[in-house]
């Protein structure tokens, strides 16, 4: 009798348990959520993202220096923070100062964020050589990364052995700003021009708007403004800020 009962509970317990089975929702797998979500929004959002840096405690003095360098010198002033400041102070000067302003202006900033007699001293200890132009690259990677973004020093593409090029993998202010014309009146011209004064540096500062990517290479004259391949590229349409936050024709500010 005990048995008969022990094998009645025991198929009872059997269907439930086949009931359960049936009953039970499947798992959803994650490989049909992928098939769901279309491979363009996808890309669309990681190019939006950018790079994400983490500024260090000498970064952040660094940005906020040069900042209010330019701020000083343009006579704006923002609320921001940060590399944003950076950026919405040169946005002001794109905006307010024809292409040759913009150029006195950094250059006026740069002349209040690295004093002279600094510049003057290292000019004298560096004159032209190889070893300058190397030190020079060396320098910019350690110094000046918050600035332009991770970089690294390479050898020419001219087969010459000596280390005296920058390689920016993607230019942070031109990442950040989106615009060719602030890349090239707020960096690339008075850059150049700053460098070879106070340094007697020559340095020739070769952007790729594809990738954003920029070569800056001691030691090599720049291209005359009418030669240069970079003055002579028009703005990006949709992405650029200048155009966005303050209608600029930014593509007209080359020259």
């Amino acid at each position: 009798m005990e048995a008969k009962l022990l094998s009645q509970q025991s198929s009872v317990c059997s269907v439930i348990r086949a009931r359960q089975k049936v009953t039970q929702k499947p798992k959803s797998s994650p490989v049909f959520v992928a098939v769901l979500t279309r491979p363009s929004d996808t890309m669309n959002k990681l190019t939006e993202v950018g790079n994400a840096y983490k500024d260090s405690w000498f970064d952040r003095m660094a940005i906020n220096h040069l900042s209010q360098s330019l701020q000083s010198v343009t006579g704006f002033r923002t609320n921001k923070n940060g590399y944003d400041s950076l950026v919405e102070a040169a946005a002001a000067a794109a905006q307010s100062f024809n292409p040759k302003e913009q150029h006195a202006v950094v250059i006026g900033a740069l002349d209040r964020a690295f004093p002279r007699p600094i510049l003057s001293l290292i000019r004298t200890l560096t004159p032209q050589s190889k070893f300058a132009r190397e030190f020079f690259a060396i320098f910019t990677t350690f110094f000046f990364a918050w600035l332009i973004g991770d970089c690294r020093v390479k050898t020419p593409e001219d087969g010459k052995t000596e280390r005296n090029v920058v390689h920016v993998k993607k230019c942070r202010f031109l990442e950040e700003t989106k615009c060719i014309g602030m890349c090239i009146n707020l960096c690339k011209m008075p850059s150049q021009r700053f460098i070879k004064d106070s340094l007697g540096m020559p340095i020739n500062m070769v952007p790729n708007f594809e990738d954003m990517s920029c070569e800056m290479i001691f030691g090599e004259d720049p291209p005359a403004p009418d030669d240069d391949p970079a003055l002579k590229q028009p703005c990006y349409k949709m992405p650029c800020k200048a155009k966005q936050k303050h209608r600029m024709d930014c593509s007209s500010q080359l020259n």
